[in-house]
């Protein structure tokens, strides 16, 4: 078993959150794991992009190389696209559709849009909006966390696990948001893989 994960967004966004629960999961299952963060910048809006690998067997390194990323998972549709040199041919790219505008010249969403769906597996809905539905816009992460869990090897159980240890210093609400926040981004990430 082998999972090799780029997560990308902008500062504020939570993308380090999912990297930590994550990690967390994946000690809990005995699992091998190597991980690489850049912060564009360390305040909200600047880019912010970790490289998490997964692994039954012992890793060797932090890097992914290029065009071998399993999955790129992003809360924000442009950083998606930055990364997509990354993507091995039959990796996933799970992200919300909903931009981040923190530059003058961002490019149009269509034209974001149609690069990303050249890949073939995509799973891109507005996260933001399903996070506010369902608990707090502050678990649009968590949402995005859920949605891209059917392509990594650990069981939805361990990661909800993962995400109860994580924010348990915050409080039982703040823990049942953010699980419901997960729920709701895999189960909406069912119509798009039975498609």
């Amino acid at each position: 078993m082998k999972t090799d994960i780029v997560l990308a967004g902008v500062g504020g966004q939570g993308i380090l959150s999912i990297a930590t629960i994550l990690g967390v999961a994946a000690l809990k299952e005995g699992l091998n794991i190597k991980q690489a963060e850049v912060h564009g910048m360390s305040q909200r809006g600047g880019d912010v992009q970790s490289t998490l690998r997964i692994s039954s067997s012992p890793i060797h390194s932090d890097l992914i190389p290029s065009g071998k990323a399993d999955l790129i998972v992003s809360l924000e549709p442009m950083e998606a696209l930055r990364y997509l040199p990354s993507l091995s041919p039959e990796g996933w790219i799970v992200t919300s559709s909903e931009p981040f505008i923190n530059i003058p010249n961002y490019p149009e969403l269509e034209e974001i849009e149609k690069e990303l769906e050249k890949s073939g597996n995509v799973i891109a809905f507005n996260m933001e909006e399903m996070a506010k539905e369902v608990a707090s816009s502050r678990s649009s992460n968590m949402v995005l966390l859920g949605a891209a869990s059917h392509f990594i090897d650990i069981t939805a159980d361990k990661i909800e696990d993962a995400i109860k240890r994580v924010f348990s210093s915050k409080g039982d609400a703040i823990v049942d948001a953010n699980l419901k926040a997960f729920r709701a981004g895999r189960e909406k990430a069912d119509s798009f893989i039975a498609k």
